[in-house]
């Protein structure tokens, strides 16, 4: 079906992988796996199209399709979320523009007998059960599952996609991709921003779809489910086997060690040849023997062992300085946007050294309440930061803040103090960016090793309190072993917002789950967490703690759902320009009242208690009453509009 051929990349003057050559039949769903900087992500650049490879080919079928979601893209404004899916289906719409012109033709003419007129009708039944055959008469609800099963809601529908974030966005382009079921699947981390519930959906796309699937992904789990055959790149070429991920792992240990004794078995000869070379080379009796000895050993391939990704790193986080011995408390804390409550009531204790996992589905509030803790977000109740905390974040999003314009070494320059800025080469040697690989533009890393290079930033802070939100996106599974063991082994306070329970295994002691805007303690690790509801895995933990609620908004979209396409439009507008006018009010009613909260710090002194200040005092207490006013007034307005 589709043909790589000798393909090879040379990069930099280095050369990448070469002799890559493998076959992708029809309902293959192949992983595509290696050590990060293997060039996984390239070979999917050139099998799209959009890279050429040094050497060799692809080669396709005439009217083959393929589709590619990369690890980062650029996104395009202007259209609501519905509107971008829709793009799926641009053929049925010039389809749907066709049959229309025909059918005026047909209603227009009344040269009923002619030739013609009779090849008319037959173009348009042929164009009319295509266009029945490939969905034209019920696509919308096939974009209705994609988007609903990737996570949006239906009251999403009609918001632009510039109002979500680039985690969401990526679910736009990957609900596009799969609607137009194109013949190949390139997918390039799919699951980095999929919540529990979203993965099993694609698990459950990929497994119906009878098309071929080739996909990068570091989740072990959605690899298992997914995929039926694994081509590994190593040592810069493939090699194929016909075996699901894990069985894969199996083989793979296996040429390893026949690897390895190979090997030995090479530099045993070889320092046998070289023996007999240096022994006999000035003695003419020996000297076609010492000849043919060394044009045996000029001809000879060296055996490359396939080394493992985490014989060179090592991560170590600084010793942590003591903290209170309670670095967070939370109580009756509660997080709204504007009518919308995200969390509410939510108590909790975490101690001096544990390590705690937030699990729940995406948009729950696990990311918001790791900002209200930080302090970057404001809520009701009261968030108690310990003696001493010194936080460090690491958020979702990590690796993609990096300059692309600055090389590996300069990116941790710039954050260097003291000390530690004569050593820099050796901690980027110790993250597998030794050498010339310093020296490289972040723009040409892979996504793993920006997480690596992310995740060396954060090493150089003095912190007691690490929170990690996703820090798995992007690392390989050697990697992330070696981050769980510098986590397990790092002597502070620790918080873990994954979907990733073998990474979370043997690391965390409390999980702390966040559904239908509660957020539940359970004591014990993550696989005790599962084994008290009876489930084999997170999705089904989180799926029994969903409780009905008719208040909820998935509720309110489903019941708007009675509402013309239209009348939803004009009331999702409504209902944004009314947020972002309380929003508005909330941000200058804060203004007023820090002014206020000075001013009557310097009207306390002999300075300050001046007649100019208590008027400036009066006009500030009068703007602060209009302000909450105005704010009261918009609230009632948007309550009201969301009843």
């Amino acid at each position: 079906m589709l043909s790589v051929d000798n393909i090879r990349v040379d990069f930099g003057g280095t050369n990448l992988f070469h002799d890559v050559s493998f076959i992708v039949n029809k309902k293959d769903r192949i992983a595509l796996v290696g050590k990060n900087g293997a060039g996984k992500s390239t070979l999917l650049k050139i099998i799209a199209g959009i890279q050429s490879p040094s050497e060799g080919t692809v080669s396709r079928p005439k009217d083959f399709t393929v589709g590619y979601l990369p690890q980062v893209m650029n996104h395009a404004d202007g259209r609501t979320v519905y509107g971008e899916a829709e793009l799926a289906f641009a053929h049925i719409h010039e389809m749907e523009a066709k049959l229309e012109r025909m059918n005026n033709e047909l209603a227009e003419r009344t040269d009923y007998d002619s030739e013609e007129y009779h090849t008319l009708i037959e173009d348009y039944t042929h164009l009319n059960e295509q266009y029945t055959m490939m969905g034209g008469s019920h696509y919308e609800a096939e974009i209705e599952r994609a988007l609903m099963g990737l996570g949006f809601r239906r009251s999403d529908f009609t918001r632009p996609t510039k109002e979500f974030s680039g985690g969401w966005r990526m679910r736009i382009e990957l609900a596009k991709l799969l609607l137009q079921h194109p013949d190949i699947l390139l997918l390039d981390e799919p699951t980095n921003h999929l919540d529990i519930e979203s993965i099993q959906w694609l698990e459950q796309f990929l497994a119906r779809s009878g098309n071929a699937v080739l996909l990068v992904s570091h989740d072990r789990a959605f690899l298992n489910a997914v995929t039926n055959r694994t081509i590994e790149l190593s040592c810069g070429i493939s090699f194929d086997y016909k075996l699901p991920y894990d069985k894969f792992m199996e083989a793979r240990k296996e040429r390893r060690e026949q690897q390895i004794r190979a090997y030995e078995n090479q530099q045993k000869e070889i320092a046998d040849i070289k023996e007999f070379i240096e022994r006999f080379r000035y003695k003419p009796t020996k000297a076609v023997q010492v000849q043919s000895r060394i044009k045996h050993l000029e001809k000879m391939v060296p055996i490359v062992i396939d080394e493992e990704d985490t014989s060179r790193l090592r991560l170590k986080f600084a010793p942590a300085t003591r903290s209170g011995n309670y670095p967070i408390i939370c109580n009756d804390v509660k997080k709204s946007f504007g009518n919308h409550t995200v969390f509410k009531n939510v108590n909790f204790t975490i101690n001096r050294g544990e390590k705690v996992a937030f699990v729940g589905r995406n948009g729950e509030g696990k990311t918001t309440l790791v900002r209200c803790i930080l302090g970057e977000l404001g809520h009701d109740g009261e968030i108690v930061i310990g003696h001493n905390v010194e936080p460090a974040y690491f958020a979702q999003h990590e690796a993609q803040l990096l300059d692309e314009n600055l090389t590996v070494f300069q990116t941790i320059d710039n954050v260097a103090t003291g000390d530690i800025r004569l050593r820099i080469r050796d901690i980027l040697g110790a993250f597998m960016f030794g050498g010339e690989a310093s020296d490289k533009p972040v723009r040409v890393l892979s996504g793993g090793e920006r997480s690596r290079l992310a995740m060396i930033r954060l090493l150089l802070r003095q912190m007691n309190l690490l929170i990690l939100d996703e820090p798995t996106n992007h690392l390989d599974m050697q990697s992330k072993d070696v981050l769980k063991e510098a986590i397990r082994d790092f002597d502070g306070t620790v918080i873990v917002v994954s979907h990733d329970r073998q990474f979370l295994d043997g690391l965390v002691t409390k999980v702390y789950e966040f559904g239908d805007g509660r957020v539940r303690e359970h004591l014990g690790g993550i696989y005790d967490y599962l084994a008290k509801k009876n489930a084999s895995n997170i999705n089904e933990a989180l799926a029994q703690s969903r409780t009905p609620d008719k208040n909820t908004e998935e509720q309110k979209a489903a019941n708007s759902n009675r509402l013309s396409y239209e009348a939803e439009k004009l009331l999702q507008k409504q209902r944004r320009k009314l947020e972002k006018q309380v929003e508005d009010d909330e941000k200058a009613i804060n203004e007023l009242e820090g002014a206020i909260s000075a001013l009557e710090a310097l009207m306390s002194t002999a300075e300050g208690s001046t007649q100019e200040n208590f008027t400036k005092y009066a006009a500030l207490k009068k703007q602060l009453d209009d302000a909450v006013a105005q704010w009261e007034t918009n609230m009632e307005n948007l309550e009201n509009l969301n009843q």
